[in-house]
């Protein structure tokens, strides 16, 4: 008995450890990171802010900093109003629910009006342009058989895995760099989480050895791998709920909170921009999706320059 629990509190030490390791990393990286988000949101900002006024062109009203008390937070560097829209972000990695495969775009999400259908694996796209953009991963993924991974996930009730074998398919074609999630916190894991992980991974790589990928495609593909992304996507991913015509907070809230209870939501997404958002009870702005996975963040009433922007993630 004693033993059991001397292990578990190791095991509980070297995962703080790791946690201190990574946020030391981070703060020694930390003046190259905010360059890159700084030129990333101005590009999704200023498209966003300037969709009536194309030649209108402004500096992103946001940086990411670390701060004293809560890891890394969002600031605002100009004031804001309430109801604008401040940045909007397109997902690192998404992927349908198992329940929403055939009804939404395997792509970005969207609810169906027209199709285009896969014949391989009964996938549908919302348009040419999805179709395009996912072909070169697509391509990776529909060579193999799922079916025991999509077994496993939907037993286990597990959402998350699928993130990874998307994040997985768009590595090997060399769509995505495999530490594309390496900036993000990453989740603190029971020895129970990896033992599970690991026969994830199991099932995850026979898929890709039995369709023939090459060793040297899979060099990435290690359970060390594969278990620090999913400790990144368990914190990080945010459950798509889409919103359609709705733009009122209060009704955004209602509606997905019902859609929360109903076990709504079409698929899941990591984000990098958003994934920086602090909780809040009392947000000052507010994450939402209205047809797509595209994120939408728009200020829920006048911001400041210089203060702390949070959202009420518990929906999330």
């Amino acid at each position: 008995m004693l033993l059991a629990v001397v292990r578990e509190t190791c095991d509980k030490m070297f995962q703080l450890v790791r946690y201190g390791r990574w946020l030391k990393n981070l703060k020694k990286s930390q003046s190259n990171l905010l360059l890159g988000f700084y030129i990333s949101s101005t590009t999704t900002t200023t498209a966003a802010r300037n969709e009536s006024n194309p030649s209108r062109s402004s500096p992103p009203p946001i940086r990411v900093s670390l701060t004293e008390s809560a890891g890394r937070g969002v600031f605002a560097t100009r004031a804001i109003g309430a109801g604008e829209l401040i940045h909007t972000a397109k997902p690192i990695v998404s992927h349908p629910s198992l329940s929403s495969t055939t009804s939404v775009c395997y792509l970005c999400l969207k609810s169906f009006r027209n199709r285009i259908t896969s014949e391989a694996q009964g996938v549908s796209f919302c348009s040419q342009e999805c179709e395009e953009q996912s072909k070169v991963f697509y391509e990776v993924e529909k060579q193999a058989d799922w079916s025991a991974y999509r077994e496993y996930c939907c037993t286990q009730g597990l959402k998350y895995p699928l993130l990874a074998k998307r994040l997985a398919c768009m590595v090997t074609c060399g769509v995505a760099n495999a530490e594309s999630l390496d900036i993000l916190q990453p989740a603190i894991l029971s020895p129970e989480m990896i033992l599970q992980m690991e026969k994830e991974f199991t099932l995850l790589r026979s898929a890709f050895e039995e369709a023939n990928v090459t060793d040297e495609q899979m060099a990435f593909l290690t359970k060390q791998w594969y278990v620090g992304v999913l400790a990144r996507i368990r914190i990080n991913a945010f459950r798509i709920e889409l919103a359609g015509g709705l733009y009122d907070y209060q009704d955004l809230l209602s509606s997905a909170a019902a859609l929360v209870e109903a076990e709504a939501a079409v698929g899941n997404a990591v984000y990098m921009l958003p994934s920086f958002y602090n909780h809040d009870c009392d947000p000052n702005a507010h994450i939402v999706w209205i047809e797509n996975s595209d994120a939408r963040v728009k200020a829920l009433r006048d911001i400041e320059a210089g203060l702390f922007l949070v959202a009420s993630l518990i929906l999330f």
